[in-house]
């Protein structure tokens, strides 16, 4: 009969308590995991609080908080007449091929194409691919009004904007005057509208991502004597 040595027995007595040990250290850590995801949990809902909502029938609930969709008149306003200045104000210094690429964003994709050939329109489709044919040329939107925003669904709004596009050339100091009078419908999004490039961005990029800040996108441009513009 085989007699074990005493330092088999000691290691033989000691791989159980290593196995209880290991099982015990995972049990804490899955209830400490636990613990943090409730933790979590809590900070969660303390940051996006629940609202209490009183129903006609005097039942009360609670609902999470949704994206708002309200705006001041003159954030509308402003908005609306600075992205029309940027988008129709050009240079050889501000190609307005250029100038599209960057105020395009502040428009929805639907509208973006049909926009694009109108104010094609108000000068030669060369010209707007390439300014330079007519050096000294500048093109600027002078706003005159803009009315107060009108409500027209939840989030969406119509404001009518007069304006003029002032030509000048280096053989024209004063200029032609080319009529810009529209209803510009407006929505609010809930997320940013621009975006900034990831290596040298240009200052009207800045102009774009600035306005963007706002959360508002042009969605229709119709004439201001259009009567079914929606």
């Amino acid at each position: 009969m085989q007699i074990l040595k005493p330092e088999n027995n000691k290691k033989s007595s000691i791989l159980p308590l290593l196995a209880v040990g290991t099982f015990s250290l995972h049990i804490f850590t899955l209830l400490l995991l636990m613990f943090h995801g409730s933790l979590l949990q809590d900070l969660r809902r303390q940051l996006t609080p629940q609202s209490l909502v009183q129903l006609v029938d005097g039942r009360a609930i609670t609902v999470d908080p949704k994206p708002s969709f309200e705006r001041n008149p003159e954030t509308i306003r402003h908005f609306v007449g600075e992205t029309m200045t940027l988008m129709l104000t050009w240079s050889q210094q501000q190609p307005p091929k250029t100038i599209w690429a960057i105020s395009s964003q502040l428009l929805t994709n639907d509208l973006q194409p049909k926009f694009q050939a109108e104010i094609t329109n108000l000068t030669s489709a060369a010209q707007f691919e390439n300014i330079n044919i007519n050096r000294g040329t500048e093109y600027v939107l002078v706003v005159k009004k803009i009315s107060q925003p009108i409500a027209i669904g939840n989030g969406k709004w119509k404001v009518e904007i007069l304006a003029n596009q002032l030509t000048f050339s280096s053989y024209d100091n004063l200029g032609t005057s080319t009529p810009f009078n529209k209803q510009i419908l407006v929505e609010a999004i809930d997320e940013q509208a621009a975006s900034l490039p990831d290596t040298a961005p240009l200052p009207w990029h800045f102009a774009a991502y600035r306005l963007g800040e706002a959360k508002l996108k042009i969605y229709n441009i119709c004439a201001i004597t259009d009567k079914n513009c929606s």
